[in-house]
């Protein structure tokens, strides 16, 4: 069993916020950019066409880490991972805004899912381990209806962004939550982990990469034929 820490009443009233935000977060960065990829392309002097990169290579690195991060939480403490990966995505959004071209931007869009992949399950996983049975229908209703608000709205306020600011402030906006959410997983999230340990299964999650990879590859190649032959 799972080392459960009694929760202070503070600590039980704002941890459920803290995880809501971050799920936020990171399901607000899957479809925010939808709708500016035309003006970041224009200012990168890139065809539109190659931009779905940016957001392909969120998505996948947030879908190839999720299977691994209960054992990661497990293994270092649910604090310390749940702190690092906002940091680690905050660190992402700042050098996706200072990115001056295409392969930059892929490459801190890679770095923000490692901390966007981590965010959700291990918050779930505080969650199911801090508080009673009784009471999880209720805190994790709470905590899902942010992530799903985040796909909604994300497409709108990219396009209302890049309209009236710059494309730079989509990221730019998560920096002063990232450094919040820092502050309230430092003061709110207990160190909860496995008390069993576990062995990683290494080739599961090498086989389910490479799965992710050759699926997407085909899709993304089925696309370009098609928009070829159009």
């Amino acid at each position: 069993m799972p080392e459960r820490a009694p929760l202070d009443a503070t600590t039980a009233r704002w941890l459920p916020w803290v995880v809501a935000i971050a799920f936020f977060m990171q399901s607000l960065d899957g479809t925010i950019l939808n709708t500016a990829l035309p003006a970041m392309a224009q200012d990168l002097a890139e065809n539109p066409l190659r931009m779905q990169g940016v957001i392909i290579a969120y998505m996948l690195t947030v879908a190839l880490l999720i299977p691994a991060s209960g054992w990661i939480a497990d293994r270092f403490g649910t604090k310390r991972i749940f702190f690092g990966a906002i940091l680690l995505f905050s660190i992402g959004s700042l050098l996706c805004a200072l990115s001056n071209t295409l392969t930059q931007l892929i490459g801190a869009r890679v770095i923000q899912g490692l901390g966007g992949a981590l965010m959700l399950p291990v918050g779930r996983l505080v969650v199911l381990r801090a508080y009673p049975r009784s009471e999880l229908v209720r805190i994790m209703g709470f905590i899902t209806i942010p992530g799903l608000l985040g796909p909604l709205i994300g497409p709108t306020m990219g396009g209302w962004m890049v309209q009236y600011l710059t494309w730079h402030w989509i990221f730019l906006i998560n920096l002063p939550v990232g450094a919040v959410g820092c502050y309230a997983v430092w003061r709110f999230i207990p160190d909860l982990r496995g008390s069993e340990r576990t062995r990683f299964d290494s080739l599961g999650f090498v086989l389910f990469g490479a799965a992710m990879v050759l699926i997407t590859i085909a899709m993304e190649g089925g696309n370009c034929t098609c928009r070829t032959c159009g």
